[in-house]
């Protein structure tokens, strides 16, 4: 069967990534079809997600003695050097065995393109159907076949905070704080000559996640999915508000934003250095790694405008269809969809499990609040990373928040959205 390969990817993107990918050893795996051996592809190369990582091998490994794993994850925060690698080793009919990505369009791609393995069997024989809830299951899934299985789930509309620095600017958040109070807040942090906004701009992903926030918080859930779905236009009045409450931000960042990547604001976080981020909860296993104390040092409410709504950010692992070593990583799928090794891993990546019978009584108090949100809230597939619309639109995305960061002209922002959301 000749495999359709996405092509959204600009050939310098990626050419960019080859040559990181190069200086960082990741790459194709040189053993043959019968070695016991699985390459597994991933953008997991900070501290936390190489923790992470290491628990789900060792969750394989501990019931496939003998496999030699290969990690080839590449760096690059949010995924972009790891994406266009994978899409030049697609064209060239050598792809990883197993590899990384989200749900909802980012894994639709590469089903449209009949490149990954049916996964139904693994669901059936480890009873995820019943586990999983059902929207993301579907989320994975098309025409009745399940295509991959995930880790976990990350929140994205979080807001974290330095004790220290919010009480010294007598700045109170809470889960009812406004983004108006947010916005004054910001104001009050800097009068005290605090960096308000910690800001990895160096990511794309970063100051999109920032914005996608702030658009949760003014069109709500409803009109969340009505923009996504096509139904509304982006040039409605709610996402010009979003804009406007963005540009307000956007002065209370820290200077130095376009030379940090998302873990280097959020280490800024932990020393001190600035006072909020709005990130994805990987943030908590990085806050932690930075020697940071959950209640003492750091405190997490939702993106102001957001409570009562999670926005889903899910780690899913997905099988070649033509896969080098296709057993290995059928097993893969199965050893890492575990309660044990989702439990091992949250503690790890900050995430929640994605499986709603593992105990969450082990995780720390952010990842337990984090998870009876996942189970009880609206869920939100997300646009940054993804998932909610096509990868195409998610590019677009991005370059609008690079030129709107620049500009601050909310006329030409939402037109842009809208011409390509109109695709």
């Amino acid at each position: 069967m000749k495999h359709r390969i996405p092509t959204y990817l600009s050939a310098a993107t990626i050419a960019a990534a080859l040559l990181t990918v190069s200086a960082c050893g990741g790459g194709s795996s040189s053993a043959g079809p019968d070695e016991k051996q699985l390459e597994v592809f991933s953008w997991w190369t900070s501290g936390s997600e190489d923790a992470a990582l290491k628990d789900l091998i060792a969750g394989f490994t501990k019931d496939n003695p003998g496999v030699k794993v290969v990690n080839g994850a590449v760096a690059g925060g949010g995924g972009g050097n790891a994406q266009a690698v994978l899409q030049t080793r697609l064209q060239g009919s050598n792809p990883p065995d197993t590899w990384q990505t989200h749900p909802g369009a980012a894994i639709g791609q590469y089903i449209d393109s009949g490149l990954l393995a049916d996964l139904s069997s693994v669901y059936k024989q480890d009873s995820l159907n019943s586990a999983i809830p059902r929207e993301l299951v579907a989320s994975v899934g098309k025409d009745g076949k399940t295509y991959g299985v995930s880790t976990g789930a990350h929140r994205g509309n979080v807001l974290w905070f330095n004790k220290k620095l919010t009480a010294k600017a007598g700045v109170k958040l809470s889960a009812s704080t406004t983004p108006d109070q947010f916005v004054d807040a910001l104001g009050k942090l800097k009068d005290k000559g605090i960096t308000p906004l910690c800001l990895g701009g160096k990511d794309a992903f970063a100051t999109a996640e920032l914005f996608e926030n702030i658009l949760l918080g003014a069109v709500g859930v409803s009109g969340w999915d009505s923009l996504t779905a096509g139904k509304t236009d982006w040039t409605d009045a709610k996402v010009r508000q979003a804009a406007e409450l963005f540009a307000k931000m956007l002065p209370y960042a820290d200077p130095d934003a376009s030379a940090l990547t998302w873990d280097q604001a959020t280490k800024r976080l932990a020393a001190g250095d600035c006072a909020v981020e709005s990130m994805g909860d990987w943030a908590y296993g990085e806050l932690l790694k930075n020697g940071a104390k959950d209640g003492a040092d750091f405190g997490y409410v939702p993106q102001p405008g957001t409570n009562g709504n999670f926005v889903t950010v899910v780690d899913t692992f997905v099988v070649a269809e033509n896969a080098k070593h296709k057993e290995q990583a059928l097993k893969w799928a199965s050893a890492i969809s575990s309660p044990e090794v989702q439990l091992a891993f949250s503690k790890d990546k900050g995430s929640t499990p994605i499986r709603r019978d593992v105990p969450i009584d082990s995780l720390p108090a952010y990842q337990q609040r984090a998870a009876t949100s996942f189970r009880s809230d609206a869920l939100v597939l997300s646009i940054v990373h993804g998932e909610a619309m096509s990868p195409q639109f998610q590019q677009s995305f991005y370059d609008a928040v690079t030129q709107f960061v620049q500009s601050k002209k909310v006329d030409s922002f939402v037109q842009a959205l809208a011409t390509a959301a109109k695709g």
